[in-house]
C-alpha cells in the first residue's frame, strides 16, 4: 500500500510572502498586456498612416469688416499656400481694431503705401477680419504669399498687450493653427521675417514671446478635439 505524502504546511509568514508573490506577478502580467497593447496601437497607427492630434475647430468670434480690393491694401491675389502665421504690432498706441482696418481701407485712396492684414485684434479682444485667409495680405514682407497676419492693438508704447487682446490672440491663433494644419512651429513674429522690432514687446522680452507660444499650446490641449490625421 503507498504511503500518503504529507501535504506541506505553509507558516503565515510564508502564506503572506506567497500571496505577496502572486500579486506581483499578477500586476506584471497586466502590465505587460497593457504594453502590448499599446505598442500595437503605435505599429498600427504608423502602418495606417495615422496620428491622433488635437485641434481647435470653434471659431472665434469675428468682425468680418473685408477691404474693398485694391492695389494697396487687398490685391486680392490669392495665397500660394498656408505654412505660417506672423504675429504683429500695430506700432500706433490706443488706436483701435476699426481704425486699423479703416487705415487699410483709406489706403487705396491715399496711395501713402502698401500694408494690411488678415486680421486685427482690439483693445477689448474684438477680432476685425480685413482679408480672406485665401488672399495675401501686405503684410509679412517675403512671406505675404504662404502666411497669415494677426495685428494686435496696444495701450502703450512699449507694445506690451491688453489681457482681452491677449487672450483673443491666443484664442486666433489656436484655431489658425488648426484650420491649416500647423504647429506652433510655424508662429513666427514679424521680427524673424525681416529683423524689424515687431511685435515690439515679443521682441524685447524672449520670454514673453515663448510664454505665448506656450499658451496657444495649453489652449489647443484645453479646447482641441482629438482627430486622426
Amino acid at each position: 500500500m503507498a504511503k500518503k505524502k504529507k501535504r506541506r504546511k505553509f507558516t503565515k509568514k510564508q502564506k503572506k510572502q506567497l500571496i505577496l508573490e502572486l500579486i506581483i506577478l499578477a500586476l506584471a502580467t497586466v502590465g505587460a498586456i497593457t504594453i502590448l497593447v499599446l505598442l500595437g496601437k503605435g505599429v498600427a497607427s504608423v502602418f495606417s498612416g495615422k496620428h491622433e492630434k488635437k485641434v481647435v475647430t470653434e471659431q472665434p468670434p469675428l468682425d468680418v469688416e473685408l477691404l474693398s480690393i485694391n492695389d494697396y491694401s487687398r490685391p486680392g491675389i490669392a495665397l500660394d499656400e498656408v505654412k505660417g502665421i506672423v504675429i504683429h504690432y500695430t506700432a500706433n498706441p490706443g488706436s483701435t481694431a476699426i481704425q486699423n482696418r479703416n487705415y487699410f481701407e483709406g489706403l487705396k485712396d491715399s496711395h501713402e503705401t502698401m500694408a494690411s492684414s488678415h486680421f486685427v485684434v482690439g483693445l477689448d479682444g474684438e477680432i476685425v477680419q480685413c482679408i480672406p485667409t485665401a488672399e495675401i495680405s501686405y503684410a509679412s514682407n517675403d512671406r505675404n504669399n504662404d502666411t497669415i497676419s494677426i495685428e494686435c492693438c496696444h495701450m502703450d508704447e512699449d507694445g506690451k498687450f491688453e489681457t482681452a487682446t491677449y487672450d483673443s490672440l491666443v484664442q486666433l491663433t489656436a484655431y489658425l493653427i488648426g484650420k491649416f494644419d500647423l504647429t506652433t512651429d510655424d508662429v513666427i513674429r514679424h521680427y524673424d521675417v525681416t529683423g524689424k522690432a515687431c511685435p515690439k514687446y515679443f521682441v524685447e522680452h524672449e520670454d514673453a514671446w515663448k510664454q505665448f507660444l506656450q499658451d496657444v499650446n495649453t489652449y489647443i490641449d484645453k479646447h482641441g478635439e482629438v482627430v486622426e490625421d
